[in-house]
C-alpha cells in the first residue's frame, strides 16, 4: 500500500498509539492459541485463521463451537453473527472510505477493530486528525500482534504434556472474558447486549434450535437492534 509522506507520518502515528493496547491482545491471543491447539489445530492453521479472520471473539466462538461438536457451517455462522457490529462500526466512519478504490475499502474494512476505531475517534475528537492511513497504521500492528501472539500460543501448549491437567482450558473462558470487557463502551451498549443474551436464553432454553444457533440469532437480535435505536 503505497502512501505519501503525510499518511507515511499518520500510519506510523496509529502504530505508535495502539501498542499498548496491542499488549493486551497479545495476552488473548494465547489464550485463544492454547484453545485452538486443544481443538487440534495446528500452528499454520492457527495463523492462517488469525491473519485471515483477523476478528478474536468471533475465532474463539467458532473454534468453541466446533470442540462442542457443532458442525463447522454452525461455527462459521455463530462467529460471522457475532461479528456483525462491525458492519456497524464501519458504517459509523464511511467517510473514511469515501473515493477510495475498492481493494483499499477490503484492506480498510478487515483491519478495523473495536480498538483502532475507538483511537481514530478519540484522536479526531481530540485534534481533528485521523482518517484512513491512522487507521490502517494500528490495524496492522493489532493484526501482527494478534496473528504472532495466536501461533505462539500454540506452539506453548504443543510443550505442555497436558495442558487441560494445569487448568490450560480454562484459558477459553479467560480470553472471552477480556475481549467481552474491552468492547463493552458504556450505557448505550447495554440494550444490544441484554437483547442478545435474552434471545440466546431463551432460544435454548425452548429445546428448538441447537445452542450454536441460539448464539447465531442473539447476534443478529442484538445488531439489529443496535442497527435501528442508532436511528431512531
Amino acid at each position: 500500500m503505497e502512501m505519501n509522506r503525510p499518511a507515511r507520518k499518520e500510519a506510523l502515528q496509529g502504530a505508535r498509539d495502539v501498542t499498548p493496547l496491542a499488549i493486551g491482545v497479545a495476552v488473548y491471543g494465547m489464550a485463544f492459541g492454547l484453545l485452538a491447539a486443544q481443538a487440534g489445530m495446528s500452528s499454520l492453521e492457527v495463523g492462517f485463521m488469525s491473519a485471515f479472520v483477523f476478528a478474536g471473539s468471533s475465532q474463539i466462538v467458532a473454534v468453541e463451537r466446533i470442540m462442542a461438536g457443532a458442525g463447522a457451517l454452525a461455527a462459521i455462522v455463530a462467529g460471522l453473527a457475532l461479528n456483525l457490529r462491525l458492519v456497524l462500526v464501519t458504517a459509523s466512519i464511511r467517510d473514511v472510505y469515501a473515493n477510495r478504490p475498492f481493494w483499499q475499502l477490503l484492506a480498510g474494512a478487515h483491519l478495523t477493530t473495536d480498538e483502532n476505531w475507538a483511537l481514530m475517534l478519540a484522536r479526531r475528537a481530540r485534534r481533528g486528525t485521523g482518517g484512513y492511513a491512522y487507521l490502517v497504521g494500528a490495524g496492522l500492528v493489532l493484526m501482527a500482534v494478534w496473528t504472532a501472539s495466536t501461533v505462539l500460543g500454540v506452539v506453548f501448549a504443543s510443550a505442555l504434556p497436558e495442558p487441560r491437567a494445569l487448568g490450560m482450558d480454562f484459558a477459553f473462558v479467560a480470553a472471552f472474558i477480556a475481549i467481552v470487557r474491552a468492547l463493552w463502551r458504556g450505557k448505550a451498549d447495554l440494550g444490544p447486549w441484554l437483547t442478545s443474551a435474552a434471545v440466546v436464553v431463551a432460544a435454548v432454553a425452548s429445546g428448538l434450535v441447537d445452542s450454536s444457533w441460539g448464539i447465531i440469532l442473539g447476534g443478529l437480535a442484538g445488531a439489529s437492534f443496535a442497527g435501528v435505536s442508532r436511528h431512531v
